[in-house]
């Protein structure tokens, strides 16, 4: 068994923008201030879908106190899915296109001084979230921004640019979804689970959203007419789309959600799809330890 003093570092090679010459120097890095600091320290380098999550479930059993997680969205919800409900704490390095759960908690943008904080941090404890059997800790969604989440993964270079061209794109093709909501049938735009309250790059879906009460927020966006777009995405970006006479929202601690056919979602910004056409959310209550 690892001592208490034991941390590991994941870091996703393909991560974000960052050079492979950049994670190097940031692994060289997380190596010697955690040894300053008196810890045992170690690097895995992720190989495969998945990975992150085989990595940090083998450092709970090993009795490591903090895993860090040096890659995206992606790789800090793999890293994050092995630590529930565990006494092992999560170190948020975030160095992907849109760091949505990194932003809401005010963990540092800048990794070497994330770093600082993963191994100087104290665990607090947060809420995660499960869309059928995939977890979430930032946001679950469906319609337009699981349409956007499927085209973005097919695209070769990521980052915000990226992201901005091939949602412009999708608009103008995309059709609002008739769902079946608890039971009650909506056409919506799109329809977010928001644990935490954005995205990434400060979109905030869920401006009142508190990643530690117990509860989700569901954000409903109704059809709108184009000429309503620009006032949307500058509300969106403004933390000010509950504002909007366009969208709705309420607490809430699970939902089932039901479409005709196969169901795209994402979690995380991970694309994901439902071939059954059905979604079960719920809210998982203080699961989660995190470094900050």
């Amino acid at each position: 068994m690892a001592t208490l003093s034991s941390v590991l570092a994941i870091i996703n090679p393909l991560s974000g923008t960052t050079t492979a010459e950049q994670k190097a120097l940031l692994r060289d890095a997380f190596l010697r201030k955690a040894k300053a600091l008196g810890y045992a320290p170690e690097v895995a380098m992720t190989a495969h879908a998945g990975h992150a999550t085989e990595l940090a479930a083998d450092a709970v059993l090993r009795g490591f106190s903090r895993v860090l997680a040096i890659g995206g969205d992606g790789t800090i919800n793999e890293t994050a899915q092995a630590l529930r409900r565990s006494a092992t704490a999560l170190g948020i390095v975030p160095i992907g296109s849109g760091n949505g759960l990194a932003r809401h908690l005010g963990v540092p943008l800048n990794p070497m001084k994330a770093v600082e904080r993963a191994l100087h941090g104290r665990p607090v404890v947060i809420d995660s979230a499960e869309i059928n059997e995939h977890p979430f800790f930032c946001t679950a969604g469906l319609g337009f921004e699981a349409h956007v989440a499927h085209a973005f993964a097919q695209q070769a270079v990521r980052g915000l640019p990226t992201y901005m061209r091939t949602a412009f794109r999708a608009f103008w093709a995309y059709k609002p979804t008739r769902f079946l909501l608890d039971g009650q049938e909506k056409e919506l735009f799109s329809l977010t689970f928001a644990n935490a309250g954005q995205f990434g790059n400060n979109a905030w879906m869920a401006p009142k959203a508190n990643i530690a009460d117990g509860r989700l927020e569901q954000c409903e966006i109704r059809p709108f007419p184009a000429q309503a777009t620009g006032i949307l995405t500058w509300r969106l970006f403004n933390k000010t789309i509950d504002q909007s006479a366009y969208w709705r929202g309420r607490s809430i601690t699970k939902a089932i959600v039901q479409a005709e056919g196969p169901l795209l979602i994402h979690a995380d910004g991970e694309p994901l799809t439902l071939p059954d056409g059905k979604a079960e959310v719920r809210i998982v209550p203080g699961s989660l330890l995190v470094l900050l």
